[in-house]
């Protein structure tokens, strides 16, 4: 008896196959959502200003994590795929970024969430702030987690 796999065809040649409706697993970690926001932002980059282009889906019909977006929507996004849901991953996230950023040199003016919220998403939109840079503070925010785990 012979099974044909989804994969194979009946020469025995394999093909590739898309694969729709199954999710990455999310991360768990600090470390693990530093590196998942990195690769979110290198993969769509960078936007400067609301958390992505259209929040609220007015115009453009794609997901979220599919456009480019700002460092705080990558870290919400990283965690539970939109940039609008708030979970204590995400919360420890920013604030363990916002106490290692500086502003102008100014550190986060406050301690509550949105303050610190708005300390990384004002670091992020630094007229010279490039998709690269951001990359780089995202990965070395996850050695430097990893170290203080």
């Amino acid at each position: 008896m012979s099974v044909t796999l989804p994969t194979s065809i009946p020469a025995g040649h394999g093909r590739t196959a898309r694969v729709t409706g199954v999710t990455a697993p999310r991360p768990t970690t600090l470390p693990a959502v530093y590196r998942a926001a990195a690769r979110l932002l290198a993969a769509n980059g960078l936007h400067k200003g609301d958390y992505v282009p259209d929040p609220f889906d007015r115009r453009l019909k794609t997901r979220h994590e599919d456009r480019p977006l700002s460092v705080v929507a990558a870290l919400r996004c990283a965690v539970a795929c939109s940039p609008h849901v708030i979970r204590p991953l995400s919360n420890e996230a920013i604030e363990f970024l916002a106490d290692r950023l500086e502003v102008n040199g100014q550190s986060p003016y406050g301690r509550d969430l949105m303050a610190l919220e708005f300390h990384v998403a004002e670091w992020g939109d630094v007229e010279d702030r490039t998709t690269e840079s951001a990359c780089a503070v995202l990965y070395a925010a996850a050695d430097a987690s990893e170290v203080t785990a």
